[in-house]
């Protein structure tokens, strides 16, 4: 799941890094019970960190608008191009799936539960074939039934990546692995259902027959780019403006970056849907050039929450903290923020010139950049986010970025430098998003303390909104010599196949929507990849994880910042909220209501 989940923050950080260094006074201050802090929610609110992990305000009832306000747009409202963790948890209102995370707060969130399906898989042939049969009472938003050739058809949509690029391709890679289905718009079938791999024997029956087994097959039928699209509905590139709804809400109207407005699909019906609640009426979401004057809005009872779910920006986390503090949810997301090196730019194809850098840093003043312990997170010693089984958390910490107070470490690094034939140091250039205050501090951070080692860095901003063409796109990276890409991962599902491999496996290089920024091509990680796809014991597949993540840290291809924690807001008139660990620890959107 990409920073894609957005969660990074705006606005000048020059004033950032003070109003930061005033916020952990504040923190430090305020400590953690659960005071009113005196805002105007005071005698309602929940309590401090009373939805982190737990239910806060349980109820069952229905009514009212659920105003959701945001600082950025999803990459898409298509279900297949999706890969922004907060627009997958919000296509939850108006799309399903087979199966999908239960509506339970914290790690219950990763377990699986029917949906369209009346029951988990059935799984024979080795764990190769996998056998769903469909609900009775599942209809589109017009009235007819969903049929498994629905479902099929909206998961063939992921081949078509020349059309609908950008979301995630594990489906693709699993059910073809060479590649030989063309996708939905090519397909020579007259039904346009050519994919051998799923079959459709009936209406209600829907059976995948994988090439090779894979252990987390079904948690990729639990991600929103496998829901059902229904053929005469699907306008391609267009379909992201007006998605047809199979869940209990149905888009109104949509304005990019403006305005969006669902309302109550109509023939969705309770007793088809045993996971979602569809308490509000209507449901809206506005967008905001300037997050400051988003964060003000919602603290001042405008709107109910932040639909990006990034925590609050410095100046509203100040003012949070100071007069809503009982408001405030301080979970860990789930997500590493880190840097990462391309091998293609020189001199990073060298890893002791990358060494250098994981050496030199200021990993404190990287933490304080990313908003301190509270609002940033632990320092980060490795690239396992500590949800993944397989995690060894800060206990793994092959470089000693957290010991020392996290400060550089000078000797190692020129040392490096040495070893890399650069003992003066050298020149390179960070990509950082534009609309990303927290990763241009971390780039400026990085800037900072390089220079102290003869190492030069310039600060490169992109339009953040156009993240997989430019740093997805190898060519450019190297065409642009960014030797270091300032960047933010969380799991896809929990597993190190849902985190890591889009991040580590050679196969996942892409010309264009790339995300293995390092250019990672090692025949042992690929082969541990291999062999924990078709692994059924969870003990054996913990070892594994553990052991790719040590191969990726001997490689230094990252230097990672934070094991990511931060602020979240919501509004005293709403119920049933939690966080879960299904979302990064966001709040479980399709379980709120109002009071």
């Amino acid at each position: 799941m990409t920073t894609h989940s957005t969660r990074g923050r705006r606005k000048r950080i020059a004033a950032a890094t003070a109003v930061v260094a005033a916020l952990l006074a504040t923190a430090a201050c305020g400590g953690g019970g659960d005071d009113d802090g005196g805002g105007k929610d005071k005698g309602k609110a929940a309590g401090f960190d009373a939805a982190n992990n737990k239910v806060a305000n349980a109820s069952t009832k229905k009514g009212g608008t659920l105003k959701f306000a945001g600082a950025q747009d999803a990459d898409s409202w298509d279900t297949t191009r999706a890969y922004y963790g907060f627009a997958w948890n919000f296509q939850r209102y108006y799309s399903r799936q087979l199966v999908t995370g239960k509506t339970e707060p914290g790690k219950s969130g990763t377990e699986l539960t029917p949906d369209l399906a009346t029951a988990r898989a059935q799984i024979s042939d080795d764990g190769k074939t996998y056998t769903y049969t469909l609900r009775d009472g599942i209809t589109w938003e017009d009235g007819k039934p969903i049929t498994s050739k629905d479902v099929k058809y909206g998961i063939q949509r992921v081949w078509a990546q020349e059309v609908l690029a950008g979301g995630p391709i594990y489906l693709k890679d699993v059910l073809d692995p060479k590649g030989e289905y063309p996708g939905p718009y090519k397909d020579k079938a007259k039904d346009k259902l050519g994919l051998k791999a799923i079959e459709t024997p009936d209406d209600k029956t829907i059976v995948f027959k994988l090439p090779e087994a894979n252990s987390d097959f079904e948690e990729m039928l639990a991600l929103t780019s496998a829901s059902p699209v229904r053929q005469d509905k699907d306008t391609k590139s267009k379909y992201q403006l007006r998605p047809f709804s199979s869940g209990p809400y149905k888009f109104e109207s949509y304005t990019p970056k403006k305005e969006l407005v669902l309302v109550r699909n109509t023939e969705w019906k309770q007793s088809s849907d045993p996971v979602r609640k569809a308490l509000p009426d209507k449901i809206t979401v506005n967008f905001f050039s300037n997050a400051d004057e988003m964060d003000n809005r919602i603290l001042a009872g405008d709107y109910h929450l932040d639909i990006n779910q990034t925590g609050l920006s410095p100046q509203g986390r100040i003012k949070a903290l100071n007069e809503h503090k009982s408001n405030l949810d301080n979970p860990v997301s789930g997500f590493i923020r880190y840097a990462v090196f391309p091998q293609t730019v020189a001199p990073f194809d060298n890893i002791e010139c990358r060494k250098a850098v994981i050496y030199g840093a200021d990993h404190k003043s990287l933490q304080t950049a990313r908003g301190g312990p509270m609002a940033g997170g632990d320092i980060g010693t490795n690239m396992l986010p500590p949800a993944v089984p397989g995690s060894e958390g800060q206990k793994y910490d092959p470089y000693g970025l957290a010991k020392n107070d996290g400060k550089p470490d000078v000797a190692k690094a020129k040392e490096a430098l040495e070893k890399c034939g650069k003992p003066n140091g050298f020149t390179t250039t960070v990509a950082v998003r534009n609309n990303k205050p927290a990763e241009v501090a971390t780039a400026e951070s990085l800037q900072a303390s390089l220079k102290k080692i003869g190492i030069t860095v310039e600060i490169d901003k992109y339009d953040g909104s156009q993240t997989s063409g430019i740093i997805g796109n190898p060519k450019i990276v190297k065409d642009k010599n960014y030797g270091i890409i300032i960047m933010g991962w969380g799991p896809d599902f929990p597993s190190v196949q849902g985190y890591g491999q889009p991040l580590w496996d050679s196969k996942y290089i892409l010309d264009s929507g790339n995300n293995n920024f390092a250019m990672i091509k090692d025949k042992a990680i690929d082969a541990n990849f291999d062999k924990f796809v078709t692994e059924l014991d969870s003990a054996k597949k913990e070892q594994i994880a553990t052991e790719i993540n040590h191969q990726v840290m001997e490689g230094a291809y990252y230097l990672p910042f934070v094991f990511e924690k931060f602020i979240n807001f919501r509004s005293s008139e709403l119920t049933n909220v939690y966080t879960t660990d299904a979302y990064s620890g966001q709040y479980d959107f399709v379980s709120l209501g109002l009071k």
